[in-house]
């Protein structure tokens, strides 16, 4: 394990979607290590319902490059699950807004440019350069609890990977291509794959990286009752 000596308060606040990443190998015991510690998540009665699936080198090469081919061609696409809201509205239509604008900003895509921001999404298949992809799924039969155990063993999993000085980016985009994707690691029918994830080192140069995401404050969203 590496000793970078980052606290709890550095590796949440440092944890953001890095979306540039350089090829460097990341070495499996470190990703047992960053999957282990985040083990130590909470779970409704201790039932850790989560299963991840780790690919790398050639099984990474071919999700993306079939992925890419279906995205191309508009094939193999296919939701089980909604994640954003059917309708939006404020504050959330602006918060994504401006996530948005920001992004392809600082790319330099502009706003009506249909090819730049496909582009753009398309490199969400090319795990972002990273070379780690990382696909978590649940048992199709649990429920809506095992949904935010998961994410709370995610975030875990993001936390954990600053600790050792890697970068990650959540990524629901990966879902819709599940049937891609469930073959090539094998991933049984009675699992649903709810989300992959980068993990890798971060590319410095690269521009998307120098996003800056805001956070609401406090008083916004808490409220105190005594």
């Amino acid at each position: 394990m590496t000793d970078t000596a980052i606290t709890a308060r550095e590796a949440i606040a440092s944890r953001r979607s890095v979306r540039g990443f350089l090829p460097t190998p990341v070495p499996r015991e470190t990703i047992e290590d960053i999957l282990a510690l985040a083990s130590r998540a909470p779970s409704g009665t201790n039932i850790q319902p989560w299963h991840v699936y780790v690919c790398s080198g050639e099984a990474r090469q071919k999700i993306s490059h079939d992925i890419l081919a279906a995205f191309e061609a508009g094939t193999d696409h296919e939701d089980e699950y909604q994640y954003y809201p059917r309708q939006w509205r404020e504050p959330y239509l602006s918060r994504r807004r401006k996530i948005g604008l920001d992004l392809y900003g600082l790319l330099g895509i502009a706003k009506g440019d249909q090819a730049g921001m496909r582009k753009q999404l398309a490199s969400n298949y090319q795990f972002f350069g990273a070379p780690v992809g990382l696909f978590f799924t649940l048992d199709r039969d649990m429920e809506f609890g095992a949904w935010m155990d998961l994410g709370m063993y995610m975030q875990n999993v993001m936390t954990a990977a600053r600790i050792h000085g890697l970068h990650t980016c959540a990524q629901q985009a990966f879902h819709p291509y599940h049937r891609i994707i469930s073959p090539i690691l094998g991933i049984p029918d009675d699992q649903l794959l709810i989300s992959g994830m980068s993990l890798g080192y971060e590319d410095p140069d690269h521009p998307a990286n120098k996003l800056q995401t805001v956070r609401e404050p406090v008083s916004t969203f808490a409220r105190f009752v005594e």
